[in-house]
């Protein structure tokens, strides 16, 4: 397996890495896609893709650095999805191992994400995984979807 970033204007980002992570953002179109990514780079947002060895992207991670006083230092993944036709083979694994990888790096203190409540799976994968379940996450919308 190859775990490369992808930056902003890398065809592979919309080729390669969107149609994954489809999977669990259906709601992003091609441009939209582009539009968030371009005013997330300025933010720290990031793009790990991971190849399987026939050069197929089967796994995706969106993530940044945050710096607050709650964490003081925490790499952020906004996104972890592997492909459904390669899930339970190494691939969430080896793109955590990569992420933390980034953390320790940067001196961060924790590897942190959110998870949706109906995605028991995940549950279970970062339970393995060694996360412990530290927090609600409350949402108040402010506008319908876009």
């Amino acid at each position: 397996m190859k775990i490369i970033e992808l930056e902003p204007g890398d065809p592979r980002l919309e080729d390669d890495l969107l149609p994954v992570l489809l999977e669990l953002r259906p709601h992003l179109t091609p441009a939209l896609f582009r539009e968030v990514y371009a005013r997330g780079h300025a933010q720290g947002l990031r793009f790990t893709a991971a190849y399987d060895d026939e050069g197929r992207c089967v796994g995706a991670a969106g993530w940044r650095l945050v710096h607050n006083t709650s964490s003081i230092s925490k790499l952020y993944v906004d996104d972890l999805v592997t492909a459904s036709a390669v899930r339970s083979t190494g691939v969430g694994h080896a793109l955590i191992a990569h992420l933390e990888g980034h953390a320790r790096a940067a001196g961060c203190h924790e590897l942190n994400l959110d998870s949706g409540t109906q995605r028991t799976g995940a549950h279970r994968f970062y339970l393995r995984e060694r996360f412990d379940i530290a927090a609600f996450h409350f949402v108040r919308p402010l506008t319908g979807p876009r």
